[in-house]
């Protein structure tokens, strides 16, 4: 068969944020986390709803698939698994969760032929990408590179925690490994356990309260983890517990947990663990600084090993620690590497993608033919579903013709309420007007086109807000988010402008970087300035998001600001997919506006009853 009509599905099942992507005629096609659709966080079981809606997407059935790819090899490094089992002896209840996760693993097959409505018949033949080469692919055979050193860095996958090649062209020469239980992930997450961050993927929240600390506490963390030379690290396993009695794991039955990893060595360094939801001390922040600067310190060992023994200027990142993007606005300043590339499903969602990349250019030898420029591959929903939502919600509103409408919700709480319905024919009279609400203060709902692939809201399942006002972090934190209040927010900024409000003008259209802001322009947009001066941007190109870049332009124009804060369209929940959960997140919360496709809901009255909206 030519490899130009090959469709190839890729699968991240029974790990940490499960999904599915589709490969249709050497593009991609569709890709989405199966916590989208089943709205659990970080879902670890089989992604039944993911493969029926990349299947759907393409409007394909299982049985018109040609290969499918999974993100996991349970026969990967046997040798090392057997050999470390017998020499550490872990606890039983670890043992037996793993290798029950090893029998989910190997019986894809059969559930696959459970989804197809054809009575089973699927004559696809299945692959099995180990881990850490599925991330590897993940990074290169989707960049702009021909050729370039690759890196992935994560907790652990197939008994790995990192891997090292060369990319040229279709294929990965692999160069090293580091093996479990040494780990650069388990590291940052043992940390943030000890600092009351319990939850599967809370590191991202302490990588936030880095900036408010200082890494005082530097001399003991090289205690835990150190460089040996040669691009690889050690852990100083008496300070963790994964090795010597093994680890609780859930990974099939909705959101993955993860028993403790830290040791009673931790106590004697630094005192009792910080209690879940307690305030946060002086010695936490300072913790959380103290964590964040000897991940670098070692990640950067390794990166800059990985230049010279290659001498590439090119650095193609993946793993669950390739989201450290404290860490990543750093490459250029802390390594010879000039181009750097991370695709914005850089965790283990986007080992689905890696899996597919892989099959289809290192096993099936095709030429690389897909760049990935943009995020939008996820599911999309067009205007009747919208208007569908929106009447469902507002049952007093017909959305017979294109004038405005004032309606009350069914909803109670803060959904209660009149709201007016309007639809725009011209977007440029819409992003005008939503430019106006935003920089009158006013928190914007925008849901539009394809969803976002990864875990961030890149202008198409977005909050926005004006960046100039300060009080933003915290109404948009205690109002809309109900999350900690030292989280950060990001700036979306127009491309061409990024020299103008940051030190380096490298774009980023995946909001995985972040880079200081200059300083005379921090004032200027505070709301998206962190603690310590920086902000994670994300760069618009008006040619792969014209509707977003042009409301951020239409922003522009009213204030001389480029910028708008940008965050994620939800409130303690995944990312909402439907026009249902839109609408729905829009009623609990307190959001002024909903701008979703082409029609637009404001909110009429304020507190008290007072109209603020004419």
């Amino acid at each position: 068969m030519n490899g130009s009509t090959m469709n190839i599905l890729g699968i991240n099942a029974y790990h940490g944020d499960s999904s599915a992507v589709l490969f249709q005629n050497g593009t991609l096609a569709c890709g989405v986390e199966e916590e989208r659709l089943n709205r659990i966080k970080h879902w670890a079981g089989f992604p039944a709803l993911a493969i029926q809606t990349v299947l759907s997407a393409a409007q394909l059935s299982l049985a018109e698939i040609d290969h499918v790819a999974i993100s996991r090899d349970p026969g990967a490094h046997l040798f090392d698994k057997v050999l470390f089992t017998f020499r550490n002896r872990p606890g039983f209840d670890a043992i037996k969760a793993r290798l029950a996760n090893y029998r989910s693993v190997q019986g894809l097959g059969e559930l696959l032929a459970s989804l197809d409505r054809t009575g089973g018949r699927i004559r696809a033949k299945i692959h099995n990408a180990e881990h850490h080469r599925a991330h590897l692919a993940s990074a290169f055979f989707c960049s702009p590179f021909e050729e370039a050193a690759c890196l992935t860095v994560d907790g652990f996958g197939d008994f790995l925690s990192s891997m090292s090649a060369v990319g040229r062209g279709n294929r990965l020469e692999i160069l090293d490994s580091v093996t479990f239980p040494h780990s650069l992930g388990i590291f940052y997450s043992a940390v943030t356990q000890f600092l009351g961050f319990p939850k599967y993927g809370d590191e991202y929240k302490v990588m936030g309260l880095a900036a408010y600390g200082t890494p005082r506490f530097l001399p003991q963390m090289r205690k835990m983890v150190h460089s040996v030379g040669g691009g690889q690290f050690e852990l100083n396993l008496d300070y963790f517990i994964h090795s010597s009695e093994g680890v609780t794991m859930s990974w099939s039955g909705g959101e993955p947990t993860l028993g403790p990893l830290w040791s009673a060595m931790f106590i004697e360094e630094f005192g009792a663990p910080r209690e879940a939801g307690s305030d946060l001390t002086e010695r936490d922040r300072d913790l959380a600084a103290s964590l964040q600067a000897m991940y670098e310190e070692v990640f950067f060992d390794r990166v800059n090993w990985l230049q010279k023994k290659t001498g590439l200027k090119a650095l193609a990142l993946a793993g669950g620690c390739a989201m450290n993007s404290v860490a990543n606005g750093k490459i250029f300043q802390k390594t010879d590497f000039s181009d750097v590339f991370i695709q914005s499903a850089a965790g283990d969602a986007g080992t689905a993608l890696g899996a597919a990349l892989y099959v289809r250019h290192q096993v099936l030898e095709n030429p690389r033919d897909f760049v990935m420029e943009h995020s939008y591959w996820g599911p999309e929903f067009g205007e009747t579903e919208m208007l569908a939502a929106v009447r469902e919600a507002l049952p007093g509103f017909a959305g017979t013709d294109d004038s405005a409408a004032l309606v009350g919700s069914a909803g109670g709480g803060n959904g209660r309420g009149l709201f007016e319905v309007r639809k725009y024919k011209d977007p440029d009279m819409l992003c005008r007007d939503t430019a106006a609400a935003i920089a009158d203060g006013k928190i914007v709902g925008w849901y539009q086109g394809r969803s976002e692939w990864g875990p961030r809201a890149l202008g198409n399942r977005s909050i926005l807000v004006d960046p100039r006002r300060l009080e933003m972090k915290e109404v948009l934190n205690s109002r809309i988010k109900r999350r900690e209040p030292f989280r950060p927010f990001a700036p979306s900024i127009l491309e061409e402008r990024v020299g103008d409000y940051f030190e380096e003008s490298y774009p980023d259209p995946f909001m995985i970087k972040v880079y200081p802001i200059r300083a005379e322009k921090q004032a200027e947009i505070p709301a998206v300035t962190h603690h310590d001066g920086t902000g994670r941007l994300q760069t618009v190109s008006k040619k792969q998001n014209p509707l977003y870049w042009k409301l951020i332009k239409a922003f522009e124009e009213r204030t001389r600001v480029p910028v708008v804060l940008n965050t994620s369209f939800n409130e303690n929940e995944p990312i909402v997919n439907t026009p249902q959960e839109a609408v729905a997140c829009f009623l609990r919360t307190r959001m002024d506006w909903l701008v979703m496709g082409n029609w637009v809901v404001t909110r009429v009255d304020g507190p008290g009853g007072k109209r603020v909206v004419p």
